[in-house]
């Protein structure tokens, strides 16, 4: 099957690493390379080969295991978080976000994380899924927002508003306050 054909179903999509990243490390071993040879110093060629080698090596690894286990994807027939993949016929519904003034966390934030992580990876948030067996657990990205459109689209479900601001009632005092926050 040919790579367009695979990608053409992707609602969603987050690599969790960049190979490009692999380069940083040679990189920087070249420009020092290169001021070396401009000052005039003696220039440390093993030791910026190696340095640079290792660097790069190491890099494969970690990019490697992002590309595995941070990864996401919302096809439309399933979303796979990290290494685990969940048919979006067993999503029942996309919880709403968490309510940042709220003092109590939402049911679904101690639910497990998708993929095979002890939780929600670093730099990522966390969104609330019912299944249709009635189990929570909580799917999650980087750009959280995108990934929560795409699932709500992507499962039929309405987007969730916020309800409109009551016009009529009227204004009371303590509804009213200063721009800058001094009457409070």
């Amino acid at each position: 099957m040919s790579k367009a054909l695979d990608d053409s179903g992707v609602l969603f999509a987050e690599p969790g690493a960049r190979w490009r990243t692999v380069a940083y490390g040679p990189i920087l071993c070249l420009i020092i390379f290169v001021l070396e040879i401009a000052t005039g110093s003696s220039v440390h060629w093993f030791a910026l080969l190696f340095c640079g080698s290792l660097i790069a090596l190491f890099v494969v690894l970690q990019v490697t295991a992002g590309r595995r286990h941070v990864s996401v994807e919302l096809t439309e027939a399933t979303l796979r978080d990290g290494t685990e993949t969940l048919p979006l016929s067993s999503i029942d519904a996309v919880l709403p976000e968490r309510d940042e003034d709220s003092w109590d966390d939402e049911d679904w934030e101690s639910a497990r994380a998708l993929g095979e992580l002890s939780g929600v990876p670093r730099r990522r948030t966390g969104i609330g899924l019912r299944l249709s067996d009635g189990s929570l657990v909580q799917a999650w990205a980087k750009n959280h927002r995108a990934l929560r459109a795409a699932l709500t689209t992507a499962i039929g479900q309405a987007p969730e508003t916020d309800p409109p601001p009551d016009d009529s009632a009227p204004e009371t005092a303590a509804d009213q306050h200063s721009e800058k926050g001094t009457d409070r």
